[in-house]
């Protein structure tokens, strides 16, 4: 079954749209590991009109996407991209977290969720920079 798979990704077509795929899936499912760690519920927030929590949410869409990015650029295979995907994204969250730790005068995910929108600019915008940090250290591990 791996020989016919293997077969199949060796075609650049099929082997782009797997990756399109399984990154769509793990956005997902890095979203909604997002979700339970904020302190509101984004898509409630984002229907609401929140622009706040759009902006961090984007950002943080952004991030892992780009994560994705040059772990599909760094690597051979889909299996290899997806465990390094997976490492920066586990640290992309260590950021959120740091971030939230860092700032004691306030907490982070009560001022977004009062559409604070500076705060939600500055939590986009420390997403996407730290996507193309931790990318770069995937990019030139990964292709060791």
């Amino acid at each position: 079954m791996l020989e016919e798979v293997d077969w199949l990704l060796d075609n650049p077509y099929i082997a782009s749209l797997a990756d399109v795929s399984v990154a769509v899936v793990a956005l997902i499912v890095c979203l909604f590991l997002f979700e339970i760690v904020t302190r509101y519920n984004c898509w409630d927030e984002i229907r609401k009109g929140n622009l706040a929590v759009a902006m961090a949410t984007g950002g943080k869409i952004f991030g892992i996407c780009n994560i994705f990015r040059f772990s599909i650029e760094a690597n051979e295979t889909v299996y290899q991209s997806m465990i390094w995907a997976g490492f920066g994204f586990a640290i992309l969250l260590a950021g959120y977290f740091l971030f939230e730790f860092l700032t004691p005068v306030f907490r982070i995910d009560d001022e977004i969720k009062k559409d604070n929108r500076a705060v939600g600019l500055i939590a986009m915008l420390i997403s996407v920079s730290l996507s193309y940090i931790i990318g770069a250290t995937v990019l030139t591990s990964g292709m060791q």
